[in-house]
C-alpha cells in the first residue's frame, strides 16, 4: 500500500471520481507546459530528431517506467520524463514544417488549435452527457496496432498515400480515445491519474502531429 501522501489511485464513488478528473487535468496541464518547454528548447537549439528507433524505445521504456511506478511519488517523474521526452521529439518537427513550408506557422498553429478544440469539446461531451464509452475499447485497441503497424510500413517503403491515410485514421483514432479515456474516468475504469494523464497525454501528442501531417499535404506547398 502506497503512503497516502503519494496514493494516486482514487476510490470508487462520484466524489473520487470528481478528484481523479480534477487532479488529472492539473496535471495533463503541467505536461503540457513541460512539454512545449522542451520541444522549445529543441527548437531553439536546432536539433535533429533522434530517429524512429530512439524514439520508439524512449517511448515504450518510459511508459514502461510510468505503469511500474504508477502508485509512488516516483511515478509523477516518470510522467514528466515521458511527455518531456514526447515534446522533446516534437521540436525538430515543428521546425521542418517552419522551414519547409511558406505557411509553416500557420500550419502549426491550425493544429495546435484544432488539437485543443477537438479534446475540449469531445471531453466536455464525455463529462456532460455522462454517456459510458467503454465498449470502444477493443476497437480503439486493434485500430491504433493496424495503424501503427501501416506507419511503419509508409515509412520504410516511403509511400506517402500511406502515410497521409494512417494520418487520418490516427485523427480518428486520438478523437475516440479521448472519449474512451474521459468516460474511463467518470464510470471508473480508470482510478490514476497518472496513467489517465499519460493517455490523455498521448492522444493529444498523436492527433496533433496527425492533423499537421494532413494540413501540410493540403497546403501542397513541399
Amino acid at each position: 500500500m502506497p503512503n497516502q501522501a503519494y496514493d494516486v489511485t482514487t476510490r470508487t464513488g462520484a466524489a473520487s471520481a470528481s478528484a481523479l478528473i480534477r487532479n488529472t487535468y492539473l496535471l495533463l496541464s503541467m505536461t503540457l507546459l513541460f512539454s512545449a518547454a522542451t520541444a522549445a528548447f529543441a527548437m531553439a537549439l536546432d536539433l535533429r530528431g533522434p530517429g524512429l528507433l530512439l524514439t520508439l524505445v524512449g517511448y515504450f521504456g518510459l511508459l514502461f517506467a510510468v505503469h511500474k511506478l504508477r502508485s509512488s511519488a516516483w511515478g509523477i517523474l516518470a510522467v514528466f520524463a515521458l511527455t518531456g521526452f514526447m515534446g522533446f521529439t516534437l521540436g525538430p518537427i515543428i521546425n521542418l514544417y517552419l522551414n519547409a513550408f511558406g505557411n509553416g506557422h500557420q500550419l502549426v498553429m491550425t493544429a495546435l488549435g484544432g488539437s485543443g478544440a477537438i479534446f475540449l469539446g469531445l471531453s466536455a461531451y464525455a463529462l456532460t452527457s455522462r454517456r459510458d464509452f467503454s465498449f470502444m475499447g477493443g476497437f480503439l485497441f486493434a485500430g491504433v496496432m493496424v495503424a501503427f503497424l501501416a506507419g511503419l510500413a509508409a515509412v520504410f517503403l516511403q509511400m506517402p498515400a500511406l502515410s497521409l491515410a494512417v494520418s487520418a485514421m490516427f485523427v480518428l483514432l486520438m478523437s475516440a480515445s479521448i472519449l474512451y479515456q474521459t468516460s474511463a474516468m467518470v464510470h471508473g475504469g480508470e482510478t490514476n491519474y497518472l496513467l489517465a494523464t499519460v493517455g490523455l497525454y498521448v492522444s493529444l501528442y498523436n492527433l496533433f502531429l496527425s492533423l499537421l501531417q494532413l494540413l501540410g499535404f493540403a497546403s501542397g506547398d513541399d
